[in-house]
């Protein structure tokens, strides 16, 4: 009876075995289809945003080099640039609810890849081979070095998936480590601030460090908000968790403020300065909340670890030299500026214009100015300071008015 029951058990055990070992490479294929969709929604939005933002661009510029006396809301071309926004947004925003955050928030890299192909495809000048090899090579080794970069992104990008439902972000939200990170995100806020508006620190590092760690619970909530409205459509409603909307408050107010200080700093910076620096300080920080928030690299190994951090150098790399290579506007001063000039009047001085204003150009005379710059750049003005005779005790001025007496 025992050898002939033995048999029997061992045949019921073989087919368990076997369940169990094809359990995880279901589960690894699965992963890794997810963070394929996750990569290619990112890819795809990035470059549909990148069109649309130069659409729009390209609207702007048409209708200020032309009479048309439409704004620029009545064009057709920009409702395309309008449309495509929204879709390419909605694709970096789905693709958060497949891929780990710290997989997708480097792919931004493609936008800055895209806006280069772009812009030199719509150069109107003519370039000899030569002169355009030596007028773009950086751009072309940016590129390359950026798809490097990305490539390596895909391939060793963490692979730890888990399901958005409330439980587990409120359970992630209380952890220590997420909760230190935060204290020290706000210590590190608050002194930035501190420096900025009370110190006048208008550097652009600090301003794009405040949008980096602004950026950074951006994207926290984005994948939070992403996956509940995903797990909700699959079936396991979560819109019913008071976790959602919080997560959905705090990101659009962080998305808010972050468009605040970014409008601040293309004020004061050209905008190819910001797309690099604030790419490396906005993907750095948000990596950082991303594997402390959820756990992206739990489990990996060393190598991959590594790689995907390579692949992240390599893309810093790549973006900074797209982004350095890019030509800065020259102010055209087609005239000396009254204001300079000592004993003149100051054009700004109790609103009385000593000069006429042709056309909305600071140009003098008739000299319009024609370079077709973006923004109109106003003359800087000197201050004017009088020299009191007979007085003590008063600092010298810069330079002296001289009244001449009329002596023939």
């Amino acid at each position: 009876m025992e050898g002939g029951n033995s048999p029997h058990v061992q045949l019921q055990q073989i087919p368990v075995a076997t369940a169990a070992v094809s359990v995880q490479p279901h589960t690894d294929s699965f992963s890794y289809k997810e963070n394929l969709i996750g990569a290619l929604l990112a890819i795809f939005g990035h470059l549909v945003i990148s069109i649309a933002l130069n659409l729009q661009k390209y609207s702007h510029i048409r209708l200020a080099g032309s009479k048309d006396p439409r704004a620029y809301f009545k064009t057709k071309t920009w409702w395309c640039g309008l449309f495509l926004l929204i879709l390419g947004e909605l694709g970096v925003f789905s693709s958060y609810a497949f891929a780990p955050l710290s997989l997708i928030v480097p792919l931004s890299a493609v936008s800055v890849i895209a806006s280069a192909i772009i812009g030199i495809i719509f150069i109107k000048e003519k370039w000899k081979p030569k002169e355009f090899l030596r007028r773009y090579v950086l751009s072309f080794v940016g590129c390359g070095l950026a798809i490097v970069g990305t490539y390596l992104l895909i391939t060793f990008g963490p692979n730890s998936h888990e399901k958005m439902t409330g439980e587990n972000i409120t359970r992630h939200l209380v952890s220590w480590p997420f909760l230190l990170y935060v204290l020290v995100e706000i210590i590190i806020f608050c002194l930035l601030l501190y420096f900025y508006k009370e110190k006048n620190a208008n550097y652009i590092v600090i301003i794009l460090l405040l949008v980096a760690l602004l950026g950074s619970m951006t994207v926290v909530t984005v994948k939070a908000v992403a996956g509940m409205i995903v797990v909700s459509i699959r079936g396991n409603l979560q819109l019913n968790y008071p976790i959602f909307y919080i997560m959905l408050v705090c990101m659009i107010a962080t998305a808010v403020f972050q468009a605040t200080f970014l409008a601040q700093a293309s004020q004061l910076y050209d905008s190819s300065q910001i797309a690099s620096v604030g790419y490396i300080l906005s993907t750095t920080v948000a990596i950082t909340a991303g594997a402390t928030f959820y756990l992206d690299f739990t489990g990996e190994d060393v190598l991959h670890i590594c790689m995907f951090a390579l692949g992240c150098l390599i893309a810093f790399l790549g973006v900074f030299l797209i982004t350095r290579n890019r030509k800065k506007c020259v102010p055209f001063e087609p005239y000396i500026s009254m204001d300079a000039m000592p004993g003149m009047q100051n054009m700004h001085d109790k609103g009385i214009a000593v000069q006429p204003d042709l056309k909305a150009s600071f140009s003098y005379g008739a000299l319009e100015n024609n370079d077709n710059t973006p923004e109109i750049y106003t003359p800087a003005t000197l201050p004017i300071v009088q020299e009191q005779h007979g007085s003590r005790g008063v600092s010298a001025p810069p330079y002296r008015v001289l009244e001449h007496s009329k002596k023939e």
